[in-house]
Parts: structure tokens; sequence; C-alpha cells
């Protein structure tokens, strides 16, 4: 196990190795989770305001200087997110968003190319998220050893979004049936995953309700 993986600085031999474990010409994916009916909110989170951008704009923006390509899944007020949306992404529909997350974290998957060897996925509820957090996560995906599978960051020891995955996570994914939920493929890699401890409280971001997005804006300088 390596020291990224145990939560601690890398070494110096671990720098100087990093750049030759990192595979040139990796396609790196991104899945934005966007189905959901927003009812606790009452009006499409999606398309809710935060530094000038809705939340998915400023998500396609954040993934898509990092992943390449990024595909959001639509499902409820698909029609009236996708006509204000200036992001460029490939958009998917879940047409049954009321099966839940997973369904749609499915439905994205599948829509990925086949030569993307990872991916990251991330829900609405996270728009905060920071440019330099991604960008951190994705060098440390690129260079990760051979047997680690998930690249996940963390804040104040909590974990948060988004989570990057190896191909073979992403195969588990796929096959889990209706009703089981992602957390259980991530749990069960637990010795297989590298944390990255970042200085970013948007990655524990959850807005699902008015509360919620008024505690969001609330905390902005």
């Amino acid at each position: 196990m390596t020291s990224a993986q145990r939560g601690e600085r890398p070494s110096e031999s671990e720098h100087a190795c990093a750049p030759l474990r990192c595979a040139r010409g990796t396609v790196i994916a991104s899945v934005i989770l966007a189905a959901g009916a927003s009812s606790r909110m009452g009006t499409p989170k999606a398309l809710l305001d935060y530094r000038g951008e809705t939340f998915l704009d400023r998500l396609i923006r954040v993934l898509g200087g990092v992943t390449d390509p990024v595909t959001v899944v639509l499902g409820y007020h698909a029609t009236e997110i996708r006509a204000k949306v200036r992001g460029q992404a490939i958009f998917v529909i879940n047409p049954e968003p009321e099966r839940g997350q997973l369904s749609s974290l499915q439905t994205g998957l599948a829509a990925l190319p086949p030569d993307a060897e990872g991916v990251a996925f991330i829900p609405m509820d996270c728009p905060a998220v920071r440019e330099e957090t991604a960008a951190r996560l994705s060098r440390a995906f690129r260079a990760r050893e051979p047997e680690t599978l998930l690249v996940i960051p963390r804040c104040d020891g909590h974990r948060g979004h988004p989570v990057f995955a190896a191909k073979a996570i992403v195969e588990e994914l796929l096959a889990l049936p209706s009703g089981a939920q992602a957390r259980d493929v991530i749990h069960r890699h637990i010795a297989c995953t590298q944390y990255v401890d970042v200085d970013d409280p948007g990655i524990l971001t959850d807005v699902d309700d008015p509360a919620a997005y008024h505690r969001l804006l609330e905390a902005l300088p």
C-alpha cells in the first residue's frame, strides 16, 4: 500500500515514479447526475445559481477541464434544463428516473465511450467543488498504482465527490440490481481506494432543499 492510499503525504520516491505511471492519452470520462425531481427544492437544482453559473453549467465546466467526454444524465425537467444550460456535454435521458440515483448512474455509465479507462461521477447536490480539486483528483487517478480502483476526495476526514473510478468499478456498478446502491460497490473496495485530502468543503456539499441552498450562498466570501 502506498502512502497516498494511507492518506499520508507521498514520499519523494513516489513523487519521482508518478510521471512514469501516468498513461499518456488515458481517457477519463465523467457523469453528472441531474435526473432527480428536485421535489424538496421546489425547482430544478440544475438551474440554481452559484457564483454566476447554474449548478449544472458549473459542474460541466469544472469536470470538463479534466475529463472528456462529460455526460449529463437528465430525467425530470429534462426539456427545461436542456434549454437553459450552456455548457458543452453529452446529454442522455434516464427513462425511469423514479427508480432512483443508481438508475441514473447506470444510464450515464452505459453511455461512456468504450475506450474510457475511468470515470468521475458526481450528483447535482454537490455544485461547489473547486477546479483545483478536480485537477488534483485527475492527476492522482492518472498516476495511481495498478491495484488502485478508486480515487476519492476527503476533507476534514469526510469523504466527498467527485469519485474517480477505474473501468473495473464501472462494470460492477452496471451489474448492480435494482434496489442496490453505488456505495455497496465503493465499500467493497475500500482496500483499493486512494484518498486525496483537500482543503475544499465543496466536496461535502449536499444541496437538497432551500435551507441548504441558503447556507451555500451564505458561505460565499
